[in-house]
């Protein structure tokens, strides 16, 4: 094992930017700031959830998770319905047209992995994605409070 000097949390930290770089490259005819496709996504994960809820989950102040549900409302992609067990609560739904973009933006993820992972065999997949399992599991018992969001 290399010593604690070793680049690997850079280069996670490249790929990722990466990533995004080139979803966000390609999701633009969808007219979708990354808050609000991250937004969206969460949602269509758990429909239903609140407002605060949502905030607490990608990590965001609720008076900025609250603007991006009010555009996404403005927009016809998200409705706030009532919860019938709490007046005070409001539940967060994906509309018919959200669903439709979530679907092909699902597919441009898909087609994005899928480049990203060429050459890579399956035997090396799982081996990566279990160390990152264990680095993640070790992360999170040196400060369990640091739990992520996209689990």
């Amino acid at each position: 094992m290399k010593t604690p000097d070793s680049s690997f949390a850079y280069n996670l930290h490249d790929v990722t930017c990466l990533f995004r770089k080139n979803f966000d490259r390609r999701a633009i005819r969808f007219d979708l700031t990354r808050a609000q496709w991250r937004a969206l996504k969460s949602i269509r994960r758990r429909e239903g959830m609140s407002q605060a809820e949502l905030a607490e989950f990608l990590e965001m102040e609720p008076i900025a998770i609250g603007r991006v549900i009010d555009r996404l409302v403005a927009a016809d992609f998200v409705e706030r319905r009532a919860d019938p067990s709490d007046r005070r609560r409001w539940c967060l739904h994906l509309t018919a047209k959200a669903h439709d973009v979530t679907d092909d933006m699902e597919v441009l993820a898909e087609a994005l992995r899928h480049e990203a992972l060429a050459g890579i065999s399956q035997t090396d997949f799982d081996a990566f994605e279990r160390v990152l399992a264990q680095i993640r599991a070790n992360l999170l018992t040196i400060d369990p409070t640091t739990e992520s969001s996209d689990s």
